[in-house]
């Protein structure tokens, strides 16, 4: 399982050289692991949240508009794309990598006609893995 963080860690670094902002700040927490419903005994995926901050809502916006234009470019397919449902009906992404068991989920939080006064611009990003086969003898529910 440490291989499958390693992994999402990479691919988060990918995402965030797409992004290509380079002064702002970035949480630090890592990757996470989670049992996957289908099998919760022998089947887990992996969970890397993070955002990307303390820059000014154009940078963030820019950034975004890169991730989405380099998303195809490198391997991924955008299978959605437009403002959420949220109440400052942020802009957000999906897209899903073409050639590993990746998924990647951007929100621009930013100002919005409907959330005119943001006060923590973010771009917050989460990526997340298909389900893996967990070693022979694992204990998935001690792997939290």
């Amino acid at each position: 399982m440490d291989e499958a963080r390693e992994r999402a860690k990479t691919v988060s670094s990918e995402i965030y050289d797409m992004i290509g902002i380079r002064k702002g700040e970035v949480t630090k927490r890592g990757p996470g692991v989670s049992t996957c419903e289908d099998d919760p005994e022998h089947l887990y995926k992996t969970r890397h949240p993070w955002s990307l901050y303390g820059v000014p809502e154009e940078d963030l916006k820019q950034g975004f508009q890169r991730l989405r234009d380099a998303l195809p470019k490198n391997g991924w397919k955008i299978v959605d794309y437009g403002p959420n449902s949220s109440k400052a009906k942020s802009l957000e992404l999906t897209a899903d990598s073409e050639t590993e068991p990746y998924s990647v989920n951007a929100v621009l939080i930013v100002s919005t006609p409907t959330n005119p006064n943001e006060k923590q611009p973010l771009l917050a990003v989460t990526v997340v893995s298909g389900c893996f086969r967990a070693p022979e003898g694992t204990k998935l529910d001690q792997e939290f």
